[in-house]
């Protein structure tokens, strides 16, 4: 058999790629440290069609790699370089459906990418409140394969929150659909939350029902900067208490992190003073209705009084609020520009983080007193993105199993997870596996045997294949 011929009977001869050049952009990773190789790029434009490429590839063993937008950060949506998978990408899957504004509930396809997503609701009078910096290219299905995050947690939840039914195609060619936009539904095990995090080892997610909300009416935007992330919890315990739930994100960035935005991304402007202080907290309320007065001026004259805060900027309008935003979404690409970045996305509770930071960093710098750490991320929901940056390539590489070693030996210690919202993918693969409770990990082995007894979905992702191997043996 043809295989090639068989996907272009199938999608279309132009959507099967097979040349290098055609195959570039979707074998490297956003990161450029995840090259892989591929017998084909397979664009499906329906459900019925990505049905049928999974039992074509399945009745003959060959591996998907299921693409979206390919924003991972942890190499979980290239192939590997043994050149026997195809990347099935969803990209032309791209429509929003539905939207039904009494029910609050968007239908969209995996391909549609998240700004879009955003931008369809908000021309309904509604909020998808999904946001993160790659969201211009990044798409829901992705989203919901990695389980992302992003800025918006503490009010609305992950994206795992946000979803209220799914379509699924298993291994096999099985279509399961999901799709009921039910906020309760009693009738026996909730599927779709095993395809949520799963990281495509499952099956593929083609279309989701997902959460709609009231626009919030009125947004306020505050840069305070604390002497440390101690000051920074006792800031967001404090602001919870005395504004419940307005509170729509709490953001916590080292002052060099702000630094290397104004130095590195000019087209960012940082109006603050950002010596002033060593951390800055990116604090945003949200009202259904204008309150009488900015809510942040009689919160932050009792703070300094009270010595939690070292300095303050207040926007003044939705420019400034935005502009505030751009400093914090501007990070990732600033440390890009003075490259050699490891990353480290953690989760620890959130009255535990400021220990958290003052243990790692202590021991990092112990052994490694050329460190550069860049550390920042979503206080206001326990997820901090731990990065060392600009390190010198040699040392990077020499040292970097040791530098995560001492990360994720402190985020074991607190009881924490080495991945809050971009997945496991190769990165992390080792280290999941051996911090991971043995007992979760047998079941999550009997479900990928289940529901991909070939082992064709992302093989090399999550699971051990050997382990995957042994499991099928044995039963």
């Amino acid at each position: 058999m043809d295989i090639i011929s068989e996907f272009k009977k199938i999608v279309g001869e132009a959507n099967v790629l097979t040349e290098a050049s055609d195959k570039a952009g979707y074998l490297e990773e956003w990161t450029q440290r995840f090259h892989g190789k591929a017998l084909a790029v397979v664009r499906p434009a329906s459900t019925g069609e990505v049905s049928a490429v999974l039992k074509l590839c399945n009745d003959n063993s060959i591996s998907v790699v299921p693409q979206s937008g390919n924003t991972d950060l942890v190499g979980g949506s290239v192939p590997d370089d043994s050149g026997r998978s195809i990347v099935l990408s969803l990209t032309r899957m791209n429509k929003v459906e539905n939207i039904d504004p009494i029910n609050d509930t968007m239908l969209v396809e995996a391909g549609v990418i998240l700004q879009r997503a955003q931008e369809a609701a908000r021309d309904a009078g509604r909020l998808f409140p999904l946001s993160f910096a790659a969201q211009g290219t990044a798409c829901l299905g992705g989203c919901l394969a990695t389980n992302a995050g992003g800025t918006a947690v503490l009010r609305y939840g992950n994206t795992r929150e946000l979803v209220l039914g799914l379509e699924v195609v298993l291994a096999d060619g099985t279509v399961i659909n999901m799709l009921r936009g039910l906020r309760k539904d009693n009738t026996g095990y909730d599927l779709k939350h095993l395809f949520l995090a799963s990281e495509g080892t499952l099956g593929v997610i083609t279309r989701a029902v997902v959460k709609l909300f009231p626009v919030p009416q009125a947004v306020y935007v505050a840069f305070i900067g604390v002497e440390n992330p101690h000051k920074a919890a006792d800031l967001l315990a404090r602001l919870k208490s005395e504004t419940g739930s307005a509170v729509t994100g709490f953001e916590l960035m080292m002052s060099k992190c702000v630094e290397r935005v104004a130095r590195e991304i000019p087209a960012v402007h940082v109006n603050v003073d950002v010596s002033a202080a060593p951390w800055w907290c990116l604090v945003e309320l949200s009202y259904p209705r204008e309150p009488e007065a900015n809510p942040f001026e009689a919160f932050l004259e009792k703070a300094f009084e009270d010595g939690l805060v070292e300095d303050a900027v207040i926007a003044n309008s939705v420019k400034e609020n935005r502009a505030i935003w751009s400093i914090r979404e501007s990070i990732p690409s600033a440390d890009a520009h003075v490259g050699n970045n490891l990353h480290n996305d953690v989760s620890i509770q959130i009255s535990e983080i400021a220990d958290f930071v003052d243990e790692t960093l202590a021991r990092l710098y112990a052994k490694y007193e050329w460190l550069d750490p860049s550390v920042y991320g979503h206080l206001g929901d326990g997820n901090l993105h731990f990065n060392i940056g600009s390190i010198p390539y040699q040392l990077a590489f020499e040292n970097e199993e040791g530098i995560r070693e001492i990360v994720y030996e402190r985020v074991a210690a607190h009881n924490g997870s080495i991945s809050a919202e971009h997945g496991i993918g190769r990165l992390k693969r080792a280290h999941f596996l051996r911090l991971k409770n043995s007992d979760e990990l047998a079941v999550m082995v009997a479900i990928k045997k289940a529901l991909d007894p070939k082992g064709i979905m992302n093989p090399g992702i999550l699971l051990p294949d050997e382990a995957w191997q042994n499991q099928v043996s044995a039963g």
